[in-house]
């Protein structure tokens, strides 16, 4: 029987009191009844019905772009400890973090493969320099370049064969409605075929963040003017919008269990 997708719409209640200043929460990251998000260059966990955050660093460095592994247990992310953004990990319940890359080129982290692995953008493989993607083995710190000229943003689906990308990462104008050479679109790769296709080709906006849900893609696109979460099938038809928020974008999203956090206007909605 195939499990229902929610978006509920709840505004997460991060402040203690009334009086308490509200911070602005960005890139979320959800597992089960655990959201972690960043406010103030630090990581902080939640659960999913609010309540006081526990901040979980408190370096100087900026931390962000948390994503949580499979199993709930380990948290991969970027920080700046020793200069530039590279990949850490550390325990859900906070520890003390593990650097795994000493890129230089201020990697992101994407996410996590099906099997266990971290997946994370770098230019530094790329001689132009294009966006890549990378999986990285938390255990032996080894990673691994797929084999894509340009890929900024990505999701395995759950066989660990296909991957749903992003090619550009985004631009850095925050124009509304842009449909410049820098576009943000939707492509599939499958592992060992020749090359990837693009999905939806008749849209010319943005589409990005792509999430895998039972057998749908899930993204945010400003497909009706605003960024909205919408989903399609793996082949890029059957198109279902699910907010319909006006004004402000959706920002970064995170899927896990059927339901979405993302972030928009400085707070966290799931």
């Amino acid at each position: 029987m195939r499990r229902p997708f929610f978006i509920l719409p709840l505004l997460l209640g991060l402040a203690a009191v009334a009086q308490t200043p509200r911070g602005y929460y960005r890139f979320p990251a959800l597992h089960g009844d655990t959201i972690v998000f960043t406010a103030e260059g630090d990581l902080w966990k939640v659960g999913t019905a609010g309540g006081v955050a526990q901040r979980l660093t408190s370096h100087p460095g900026n931390e962000q772009y948390a994503c949580l592994s499979p199993d709930g247990s380990t948290i991969a992310f970027a920080a700046e400890y020793e200069g530039p953004n590279e990949v850490y990990t550390m325990p859900v319940g906070g520890g003390l973090p593990f650097r795994h890359t000493f890129d230089g080129s201020e990697p992101k982290v994407i996410g996590w493969t099906p099997d266990q692995r971290v997946l994370f953008r770098t230019v530094k493989q790329s001689t132009l320099p294009n966006s890549q993607l990378m999986r990285l083995d938390p255990r032996t710190s080894t990673a691994e370049l797929l084999p894509l000229a340009q890929a900024a943003e990505g999701v395995f689906g759950p066989e660990n064969r296909t991957l749903f990308f992003t090619r550009l990462p985004k631009q850095g104008s925050s124009t509304k409605r842009y449909q410049g050479g820098w576009i943000e679109n939707l492509w599939r790769y499958t592992v060992g075929e020749a090359e990837a296709a693009p999905l939806a080709t008749d849209f010319q906006g943005t589409s990005r963040n792509p999430m895998w849900w039972q057998g749908r893609v899930y993204f945010i696109s400003d497909r009706d003017g605003i960024m909205n979460v919408w989903s399609m099938t793996p082949e890029g038809t059957d198109l279902k919008q699910h907010t319909r928020h006006a004004g402000f974008d959706v920002q970064s999203a995170a899927l896990q269990g059927g339901r979405i956090v993302y972030s928009r206007a400085g707070d966290l909605h799931l």
